[in-house]
């Protein structure tokens, strides 16, 4: 028989069951309305009480929980350990680093009173942790054997959005944020650069099929305290750019406000170098403005809580039971699968599956029964082609290698569209011009403090800053790099 991976179309669908009638608004028409439609019809999130909160619903914590996992896995493989810092940060450890607290005022949420009395100090609510985790890193470090201190805590924070949006930008938000001192400039470098691509990278690219550009900031971009910035930068399905994670170079900044300096080899004391790096639960927006189309999520196999679902065209004990043994085999063998014999509509079953991107799906009738096969229904492809026929006993073996083939669909597919929207440019101009639909690549020597001006004048920036075959750069390259430039979340 014929892989259903190879010939999707090879069979006609079940009568009536063409796919789910549209419920979202279409991206082209309005993609910030499709975002918000999606978070909402999939259970995502909705709005909290208070303006820029964020309540995250089940289902979409699920896919967070997944995002946790990797990320985790891959911080704890780089050497680092968890650990936690507070929330309340006394207002005098931010002013200690001039530049870090002159980035964040606009953003920090600043406690006055509390216990029904004016406070002395006023406390900041944790808008990232740097300050806080360089008094304890002073403490902890005294020699050089005490390097590398590798610290990375999973914590909420809070920045004051102007403009929120659920998941990309809102005021209190989920991340990971490492926090590490080095010995040596150089080590604290390439410790930066290891978590950027074996970790960010390496996840993002792997397991949410997202392909990402890495370069480092312009100055404009860094981020305040910090002497270079690794950036993950991916676009969208709208062509505009999302910063995904980001690695930063702290220099000795940190170490100098907070007196983070060891005994070296040499009997002589000395400055750390620190770094500091995150991601956050604008992944998720990421993952759902990156691979959704107009029936809903498309969720990565690697990634998907849920990778397959059995769905019961008719509420038959027969069907249901063949429903869960099924299941049951699918799950044996290390998929994440689930079963869906509820009472009800079976379009409007299909529909509510389709929204929220299970990448596989396992429609079984009575007839399919009687015959030994099901129909398969792939999320990736669009729902014209994307069902075929496969008998029962295949399909415990073949669920995992047609998950592989959607796994890497996806990504080529972003990919595609990432390449189809991006142009090579030789002005400013042009790349503001360019913008306008996706990413620009224009020669740095273009790019000075007045070019980036007048893009900031045209909501456009400088995402990232790479050689041309798009990897990083050394902190010493000047000639032959690009910038590149789009408009962003």
């Amino acid at each position: 028989m014929s892989s259903p991976a190879t010939e999707p179309s090879a069979t006609k669908p079940r009568s009536g069951t063409q796919g789910p009638a549209s419920v979202l608004t279409p991206q082209r028409e309005d993609f910030p309305r499709w975002y918000q439609e999606v978070l909402a019809k999939a259970e995502m999130a909705e709005n909290g009480p208070v303006r820029g909160t964020i309540v995250i619903r089940p289902y979409g914590y699920s896919i967070w929980e997944r995002m946790q996992e990797n990320v985790d896995r891959r911080i704890k493989q780089a050497g680092a350990s968890n650990a936690y810092f507070p929330l309340f940060i006394p207002q005098s450890y931010l002013q200690r680093e001039a530049e870090h607290v002159e980035g964040f005022s606009p953003e920090l949420a600043v406690v006055t009173h509390a216990g029904g009395d004016r406070l002395e100090e006023p406390i900041v609510v944790r808008p990232t942790s740097e300050t806080v985790v360089g008094e304890y890193m002073a403490k902890w470090v005294q020699s050089y054997r005490d390097l590398p201190l590798l610290l990375n805590q999973w914590a909420n924070v809070v920045r004051w959005e102007l403009r929120p949006r659920l998941f990309l930008r809102t005021s209190e938000f989920l991340w990971q944020e490492g926090h590490t001192a080095h010995g040596t400039k150089e080590e604290a470098a390439a410790y930066a650069r290891q978590i950027h691509l074996d970790v960010y990278r390496s996840f993002l690219t792997d397991i949410a099929a997202i392909p990402v550009l890495v370069g480092h900031k312009t100055p404009r971009e860094r981020f305040a305290g910090a002497i270079n910035t690794l950036t993950c930068e991916a676009m969208m399905a709208d062509g505009k750019a999302l910063q995904i994670a980001t690695s930063h170079e702290l220099g000795q900044n940190f170490a100098r406000a907070f007196g983070i300096d060891f005994l070296g080899q040499d009997g002589q004391r000395h400055l750390a170098w620190t770094t500091s790096w995150g991601s956050s639960t604008r992944m998720v927006g990421g993952l759902v403005m990156a691979h959704g189309d107009d029936r809903g999520l498309r969720i990565p196999p690697r990634l998907a809580p849920i990778q397959v679902v059995v769905v019961a065209v008719r509420n038959d004990q027969a069907v249901s039971d063949a429903v869960e043994k099924l299941v049951s085999a699918l799950s044996q063998s290390g998929v994440r699968a689930i079963s869906d014999i509820r009472e009800g509509s079976f379009g409007r079953r299909v529909t509510e599956w389709e929204l929220k991107g299970i990448p596989l799906r396992l429609e079984i009738g009575p007839r399919d029964l009687g015959e030994g096969r099901a129909t398969i229904v792939r999320r990736d492809l669009p729902a014209d082609v994307a069902k075929s026929q496969i008998s029962l006993q295949e399909i415990p073996q073949a669920v995992k290698g047609i998950l592989e083939e959607i796994q890497a669909a996806l990504y080529d597919q972003a990919l595609a569209r990432q390449l189809s929207l991006s142009t090579q440019v030789d002005s400013v101009g042009e790349a503001i011009q360019a913008a306008e639909k996706g990413f620009a690549y224009i020669p740095k020597n273009l790019v000075d403090e007045a070019a980036e001006e007048e893009m900031a004048a045209s909501a456009v920036t400088v995402r990232c800053v790479q050689r041309p075959d798009g990897s990083l750069a050394d902190s010493e390259d000047e000639e032959g790099l690009v910038c590149v430039v789009a408009r962003s979340y």
